[in-house]
């Protein structure tokens, strides 16, 4: 696994499923990290685990829906490391899945917010201090529904769409700087929320979330030179075969 010792990594969405994961895959790696969700009990396991295998974390519990909180947090972090060297945006919501006259108003807008808008305050807030680091690295958590046509998925997909088209803006706004800015597709995974998309799929025959967090940690790593590009889970793992 490459090497994060002394970076300083953001992981949003970290009580659970894939941020979970990565935030404790960037701790073995060597990374401190700033674990943020809603929910502050996860963050507070996950800070256990972190503790346990001799990782330090720095809990924030945050709704990504409060706005104001990344700039908050951006000001903390200026004030303690004076920079930030990963950024993963991995909080996110799946919504309705049913035909888009159909989805309820506030739900579609919860998505768009959650998925999109939250992402857009993030990477304002983060912006400078991302620049202030020597190599930073920033993944924005995409889905393979960003592309094609799927029926009953339009929040989700919508939001992963323009997701990408602003992560490809920002690193193209980027390009001469040190930074380095990505897209996921994290592919098929066992999750809870996948579970709730396919409730008779057996997640026995998935991906874990463990076998996704070693990319991200690669994705993360001052070698990675990739910019403005979409990174597939599933070939990366055909490619890392044996």
């Amino acid at each position: 696994m490459a090497s994060l010792d002394g970076k300083v990594i953001l992981v949003t969405g970290a009580s659970r499923g894939l941020g979970r994961a990565t935030a404790l895959a960037c701790a073995e790696a060597g990374a401190e990290l700033i674990i943020t969700a809603r929910t502050l009990a996860g963050l507070e396991e996950l800070d256990d685990e972190i503790t346990a295998i001799g990782g330090q974390a720095t809990i924030v519990e945050m709704d990504a829906l409060d706005y104001q909180a990344a700039p908050r947090l951006a000001s903390a972090i200026q004030q303690r490391w004076g920079k930030l060297d990963g950024f993963v945006a991995n909080a996110g919501q799946l919504g309705q899945l049913a035909p888009l006259p159909h989805i309820e108003a506030d739900v579609f807008e919860r998505t768009l917010n959650v998925n999109l808008t939250a992402i857009w305050y993030q990477i304002s807030a983060f912006d400078a201090l991302l620049r202030a680091a020597p190599a930073a690295r920033s993944v924005l958590v995409s889905s393979s529904v960003a592309h094609g046509s799927r029926a009953f998925w339009g929040a989700y997909a919508i939001s992963k769409a323009a997701l990408e088209a602003m992560g490809r803006t920002w690193a193209a706004e980027s390009e001469q700087t040190n930074m380095r800015i990505n897209m996921l597709d994290p592919g098929a995974m066992a999750t809870a929320m996948r579970a709730s998309a396919f409730p008779g799929e057996d997640q026995a025959t998935l991906p874990t979330t463990k076998d996704v967090a070693p990319l991200i940690v690669e994705m993360l790593n001052p070698d990675f030179d990739q910019h403005g590009a979409l990174i597939s889970a599933r070939d990366w793992r055909e490619t890392n075969k044996g």
